[in-house]
């Protein structure tokens, strides 16, 4: 049977894939997912019943293991999502960046590699049909200025320690490719938004604050810029790429709606006062507000912080004919309606212990343990 072998099938974007794949080819979906604080099996919920889904927890950088799930799944394609994704948290602990966005790639790669030398022989060339597709983002782009998108020539030029250990890991799978000629795909995409999102990041933040009447912090001035795309178009974008893209090549996919944070926060709150009118919230009765908008506030920028990202999708779109369906103004509608629909999920998702506090202020790093060579 066809097989798709999915690494952090139980995130984010993973998650929403996974159900896609599921829906609308007749694949079997194999999850691999660590369940760190962002991957969870609520995010599963609906597809683990299926008979074509399998889930395996499994950490990507622990090798025999992944060479175990492969040889034992016989995947058609690897489809690597796993990662630590969060920018903030990513200022405030870098090592587990490194540890699952490069030596896990690196050996997610070398246990696709294994499998391909073990499994290619004269009667099937595995070779020439197996795939693996590296999701990665558009911040190993770096920043933008007020012009100018990202193409797929553009220089890496990362900024933060999550945009430099994606792109390595982007540089890993290109040179895995290259030197061993492993069928690789990567793709880049924007900023992502939709269901199953976990509430540390922008959009899902904004709804549940403006629903229970907290802050709604805004780094800095709020005039950075980011391009948004829903979940859903990007995982047929990726589904478009892992069946027709060239391999060797890298795509970007983006939604081609630019907002600067403080006009996104600002569409959220009058998307929250559609479905959950402020004057019906006892949540902004209690701060004595009439508006959702009057619960933003300016708080200390991000260090590192990129103004602007903005992707051309020019080469997908001329060459696979992928573009994305959902407009903003709907996508967000839909996404808002999601989450106020789904407080239990929320809350079940940030059980481990997340209160939507504010991270990423770049504390210093642990004092050595070496005081004689400090004071020397």
């Amino acid at each position: 049977m066809n097989t798709l072998l999915v690494t952090g099938g139980a995130g984010f974007i993973g998650c929403n894939f996974v159900r896609l794949a599921l829906a609308e080819t007749d694949a079997r979906v194999v999850v691999i997912d660590k369940l760190t604080y962002a991957g969870s099996l609520e995010n599963l919920a609906g597809v683990r019943d299926n008979p074509r889904f399998t889930f395996i927890e499994a950490d990507i950088a622990d090798g025999a293991a992944m060479r175990a799930a492969i040889r034992e799944h016989r995947p058609r394609a690897i489809l690597n999502f796993a990662a630590e994704s969060h920018v903030d948290r990513s200022i405030d602990d870098p090592g587990a960046f490194i540890r699952t966005n490069i030596v896990g790639t690196y050996e997610l790669l070398e246990a696709a590699r294994a499998y391909l030398a073990e499994e290619s022989d004269g009667s099937r060339d595995l070779r020439s049909n197996f795939r693996f597709l590296h999701v990665s983002t558009d911040e190993v782009y770096g920043s933008l200025g007020a012009t100018g998108l990202f193409q797929e020539t553009t220089p890496y030029a990362p900024n933060s320690p999550y945009a430099a250990s994606k792109a390595s890991a982007d540089h890993l799978v290109r040179a895995y490719h290259e030197t061993f000629q492993l069928p690789a795909l990567i793709t880049n995409c924007s900023n992502n938004y939709g269901p199953y999102q976990f509430p540390e990041k922008l959009i899902p933040l904004m709804v549940l604050n403006a629903a229970e009447g907290r802050e709604l912090p805004i780094y800095g001035d709020g005039s950075n810029v980011r391009d948004w795309l829903h979940v859903e178009d990007h995982c047929r974008g990726l589904l478009t790429v892992l069946e027709h893209g060239r391999v060797g090549e890298k795509y970007n996919l983006g939604g081609n709606s630019e907002l600067t944070n403080l006009e996104i926060v600002n569409t959220l709150c009058d998307e929250v006062e559609r479905s959950l009118p402020a004057a019906d919230n006892p949540a902004l009765k209690a701060r004595g507000l009439s508006v959702y908008r009057d619960l933003k506030a300016f708080v200390r920028d991000r260090p590192g912080h990129d103004q602007r990202y903005a992707i051309d999708t020019s080469k997908i779109e001329r060459e696979l004919g992928w573009k994305p369906r959902y407009d903003l103004a709907s996508g967000l509608a839909r996404t808002v309606s999601w989450y106020l629909d789904n407080r239990a999920w929320c809350t079940a998702v940030s059980a481990s212990g997340y209160g939507r506090e504010r991270l990423g202020l770049a504390a210093p790093p642990p004092a050595s343990n070496n005081s004689a060579s400090e004071a020397s």
